[in-house]
């Protein structure tokens, strides 16, 4: 079975030839990508290092970051954003604390968001903002199955990165068909040559599993087309511009989440 302790020689292996690679195209945004990388990587895995307590704290600050994202290019309210929130960490820590109240607390939360314009008496937005809040829900809540799935989850994390970084290098070199209308720019080359890197990266860690497999090569394609399809609503480029060279957090984990939804459906 794959341990956290187990994966850190692969991930600094990993973060070095990545350096050097990134370092040889000498092109800005994948060097500024790769130091977010390098300050991301030992966070995430120590956080992993510390088991359900660690991940929990974890999933809830990246649950709470992304929460006011998507906020954001949703435009809703303080109210709305505050509620998701809460609602996202109270799954994240019932996974931790209480793993068999988890649809309880999912249904207390999506009464609490229908209750923001329902008790406003939106009726000019409030069908958006329910929708929106519920999508949130849904999307952002899955942070709450890092806490079971363990080291699986750090896994899952590695091998969706990897796809997405092959799939953004690859797509332009090999050209063809775009993958979706809500992503011209990303192509089929590209995405299955990031599924190979990503099931390569499985089999290397000892985690090609059905399931792995179709969560890294179904999954986080669709993640990334899911946010494509919300920012391209909103009109924006980036769900934010605080993360050097990649945007914002939501952007880095868009794939992750549907790979993650996916894995733990098949599981």
């Amino acid at each position: 079975m794959t341990t956290v302790p187990g994966l850190v020689p692969y991930l600094g292996g990993a973060l070095a030839v990545g350096g050097l690679a990134v370092a040889a195209t000498r092109r800005r945004e994948l060097i500024l990508r790769w130091c977010v990388w390098a300050l991301g990587v030992p966070l995430v895995t120590g956080a992993f290092w510390l088991g359900p307590p660690g991940i929990a704290v974890l999933a809830s600050v990246v649950g709470v970051v992304a929460v006011l994202e998507f906020g954001a290019l949703l435009r809703l309210g303080p109210v709305d954003r505050a509620v998701l929130g809460a609602a996202v960490v109270g799954l994240v820590l019932t996974a931790w604390l209480a793993p068999g109240e988890l649809l309880r607390v999912a249904a207390v939360g999506a009464l609490a968001i229908a209750g923001v314009p329902l008790l406003s008496g939106d009726a000019e937005h409030g069908l958006r903002r329910l929708g929106a809040g519920l999508l949130g829900l849904v999307w952002l809540g899955v942070l709450a199955g890092l806490i079971p799935l363990g080291a699986t989850g750090l896994v899952l994390f590695v091998a969706v990165s990897i796809a997405d970084i092959v799939a953004f290098a690859a797509g332009p070199r090999l050209g063809g068909p775009p993958l979706s209308p809500l992503s011209p720019a990303k192509r089929w080359s590209g995405t299955l040559a990031g599924s190979a890197a990503g099931l390569l990266t499985l089999a290397l860690l000892s985690s090609l599993t059905w399931q792995t497999a179709v969560a890294v090569a179904v999954g986080g394609p669709f993640g990334d087309l899911l946010e494509s399809m919300v920012k391209r609503g909103a009109r924006a480029k980036d769900s934010g511009r605080w993360l050097a060279g990649s945007g914002g957090l939501l952007d880095r984990v868009d794939s992750l989440l549907v790979a993650l939804a996916v894995l733990l459906v098949l599981s």
